[in-house]
């Protein structure tokens, strides 16, 4: 085998051990239904990608408002969660794990899809337009009060319980690449004077409840969370203060005994000056659970990167979508068809 490291099965806790380190990353492909139902097609979608020791599903909204993109799945009606459970059936069914990505995407969601005033920590639009519809302008938010920020907690927490019923074996709360949750992380997009803005503490106060509440709710061995310390997608730009926030944020989260933590980012050759170079290597040193790299690796890269415990678990991404059988190709040495965007437009 060329690749020993990455194929060795992996407890992440005493409730659930992967069949192997390789993980399918979150990837958006805009094709549910109609009333963002999960379809037959996504179903045999995710199961031929079942070898994957743990799939991230796509991220899938929590609630109405935080559509920002065409055709992406929901969890909050009960059509969506049945819809959901033949996924989660056909995943099992082929003897793999999947983990449902729990998302608002804040600022960057729009009224087009949704038919409600966008909501984000304060009143600061994204610069430039919605992708796959650029003839939508981002629109300028309302900055969110206490009331409905407490109310969202509670929504992620009931999507959260959705996904179990819907079968899934945990959830991962996007909390990264410029989304709602990250827009409270950064100083960019918080400019909150409340509990909520300031300091590491307030800043990182809504995304430790909704850890919380989703842990109480389903068990903390079943919540994940996904982070991007490096601001630099979704029109937020990096800021030096940001690196305490994080500090703070990452020791609290050592107190809370997650599933994993996954870094967000699409190539982690990136560095960010105040976080001391790459993202990944960032968490590694401040976090003590464990970590998913994720961010252009190869099956070798990823390999030596686990030898060296830079990394726990590698999340592959675009790869998956041109090879359903990429854990099977990479496990007996065959070559891989590459990636290209005309792939996007079907669900092989």
């Amino acid at each position: 085998m060329s690749f020993p490291n990455l194929f060795e099965p992996y407890p992440l806790n005493a409730e659930l051990t992967l069949n192997n380190r390789i993980l399918m990353a979150p990837l958006t492909r805009c094709m549910a239904g109609p009333g963002l139902v999960p379809t037959d097609a996504m179903a045999a979608y995710y199961a031929r990608r079942a070898a994957a020791g743990l799939i991230i599903s796509e991220a899938t909204i929590i609630r109405q408002d935080g559509q920002g993109y065409p055709n992406t799945p929901g969890i909050f009606t009960a059509e969506q969660i049945q819809g959901w459970q033949k996924v989660t059936q056909a995943v099992h069914g082929k003897g793999g794990k999947i983990f449902l990505q729990l998302w608002h995407t804040g600022r960057v969601a729009h009224s087009h899809f949704t038919g409600q005033a966008v909501v984000a920590p304060s009143a600061i639009a994204a610069s430039g337009s919605v992708p796959r519809m650029r003839h939508l302008q981002y629109e300028v938010p309302r900055a969110l009060s206490r009331e409905e920020i407490a109310q969202l907690v509670e929504d992620y927490a009931q999507a959260a319980e959705n996904a179990r019923e819907a079968g899934f074996d945990g959830i991962e709360i996007h909390a990264a690449n410029g989304y709602l949750l990250d827009q409270f992380l950064h100083h960019h997009t918080n400019r909150r004077e409340d509990e909520f803005g300031g300091s590491p503490e307030n800043m990182s106060r809504l995304l430790l409840q909704v850890v919380d509440a989703i842990s109480h709710r389903i068990g903390a061995a079943r919540t994940a969370l996904r982070l991007s310390p490096g601001a630099y997608v979704n029109d937020i730009q990096g800021d030096e203060r940001d690196r305490q926030v994080f500090d703070y944020l990452l020791q609290q989260l050592n107190q809370r005994e997650l599933a994993y933590l996954h870094l967000g980012i699409f190539d982690d050759s990136m560095t960010f000056a105040y976080l001391d170079g790459q993202a990944s290597r960032y968490l590694r040193r401040h976090y003590q659970g464990t970590l998913v790299g994720v961010g252009s690796y190869s099956a070798e890269r990823a390999n030596q990167a686990i030898a060296a415990k830079e990394f726990d678990l590698i999340a592959i991404g675009r790869p998956f979508i041109a090879n359903p059988d990429y854990v099977e190709k990479v496990r007996d040495g065959r070559p891989l068809t590459p990636y290209n965007d005309a792939q996007l437009a079907s669900l092989d």
